[in-house]
């Protein structure tokens, strides 16, 4: 393990429950990494490892609610790391700035992996600072980097701010959070980058779809692109599980090597995530063309129902995001006693800008249905977010409903 990571010493925690784990073999800081491999005998073997034994344990990023460990195999995160780095052109020679944590499938897997099985160089930094990935992208000569919107929006404002040289820089691949079209144009301009974009979770180890360097559908910046080879995905209705037609909304499903064996020791999460023939349903609404590229609309459970009407917060995100002022935006329902319930936009402004609720109001009222259109603004200087950078909605939903209350 690390020995202290974001503050937290992390050989205190695997020591203190030490005891409870009967197969634990050693404890080893990667301080102690050298000394480890030195105390080796030569004695004795490896175990037998086979591809659909399971290769780790991997908890959820939390953005819903609490996390739960996904079981995922050898075969599924080394086959879905190997995919994925060939659908976006990775090649030998390549150099990956890797700002995802690796406790994350998209660190751990995705890059860590992709890397390896096309031959390139692998940087880890200790952490995610905007400033720092620029320079590694300088010093290091990066071609590569893997990341969360987030992300990203940080290290365009810091570019802004303090340029930095980017020219070996040729792809930037988004995904773990909805990508707004205007951010994705903002890069290809302000760095001069490929774009591409992917959609899975950590019980598909991760990923479902991905879009194409120099993608030829005329609207792929809208999607998350194919379903990657080896991998089958279905939009179903989640009332009754049948497939939607082609372009309407519906539940995202996925079936592939990289699918969970289930959660652990979770059998009812399990059987609500994987039916009987092997589909994983994400709880993802969203839709697929008669191309057969892929758009996400909203979680299942982020589904806004105001007067009957279903609004999908990523519409509202789009065009809000659309806005200079706004560096991020999250969308999400509050309950009403009228309506059911009524849209809300929590906005984080860019340093040197400024934007008020009547002038995002008009905004939104050219763009959008009127039903769609936020009821309340909330404005905040940072938004909590997991570990992997992505936002908490439902932790902004409980602190404007908090603030609401007491108003």
């Amino acid at each position: 393990m690390q020995d202290v990571y974001r503050g937290r010493n992390l050989v205190d925690v695997v020591e203190e429950i030490a005891g409870t784990l009967p197969e634990l073999d050693a404890i080893v800081p990667l301080s102690t990494w050298k000394d480890f491999l030195g105390a080796a005998t030569g004695e004795g073997s490896l175990p037998t490892v086979r591809a659909n034994d399971m290769a780790q344990i991997q908890f959820t990023s939390g953005t819903t609610g609490m996390p739960k460990g996904a079981c995922l195999t050898h075969r599924g995160l080394a086959n879905n790391g190997r995919i994925y780095a060939e659908a976006i052109g990775a090649r030998s020679g390549d150099v990956w700035i890797n700002p995802m944590p690796m406790f994350h499938t998209a660190g751990c897997g995705l890059v860590t992996l992709g890397a390896l099985q096309t031959g390139g160089a692998h940087v880890i930094p200790p952490g995610f600072k905007a400033d720092d990935m620029l320079e590694l992208f300088e010093r290091e000569r990066g071609t590569i980097m893997l990341c969360v919107p987030t992300m990203l929006i940080r290290i365009l404002d810091e570019q802004n701010q303090r340029p930095h040289a980017s020219a070996t820089w040729r792809l930037v691949s988004l995904g773990g959070a909805p990508v707004p079209s205007d951010l994705v144009r903002r890069a290809q301009d302000r760095l001069g980058v490929e774009v591409a974009i992917g959609f899975g979770q950590t019980e598909a180890s991760p990923y479902l779809t991905h879009t194409l360097v120099g993608d030829s559908h005329p609207n792929w910046m809208e999607t998350v692109g194919l379903p990657l080879p080896q991998t089958e995905v279905k939009i179903v209705d989640p009332a009754n599980g049948m497939i939607v037609p082609l372009g309407h909304p519906g539940e995202i499903c996925g079936r592939g090597y990289g699918v969970m064996v289930g959660y652990f020791r979770d059998e009812a999460a399990t059987a609500s995530a994987l039916d009987a023939d092997g589909w994983l349903h994400t709880g993802d609404i969203g839709s697929m063309d008669a191309l057969g590229y892929c758009r996400v609309h909203s979680r299942l459970s982020d589904m806004i129902i105001r007067g009957g009407e279903n609004i999908y917060p990523r519409e509202v995100e789009d065009v809000l995001f659309a806005h200079s002022a706004i560096a991020n935006v999250a969308v999400f329902g509050l309950p009403d006693s009228e309506w059911g319930e009524v849209v809300a936009a929590c906005i984080q402004l860019h340093k040197d800008r400024n934007a008020t609720a009547p002038e995002l109001d008009a905004f939104c009222r050219n763009r959008l249905a009127s039903y769609k259109k936020p009821s309340f603004y909330y404005f905040a200087d940072t938004f909590p977010e997991t570990t992997s950078g992505k936002i908490q909605k439902f932790t902004l939903r409980d602190r404007v409903l908090r603030e609401k209350s007491s108003t």
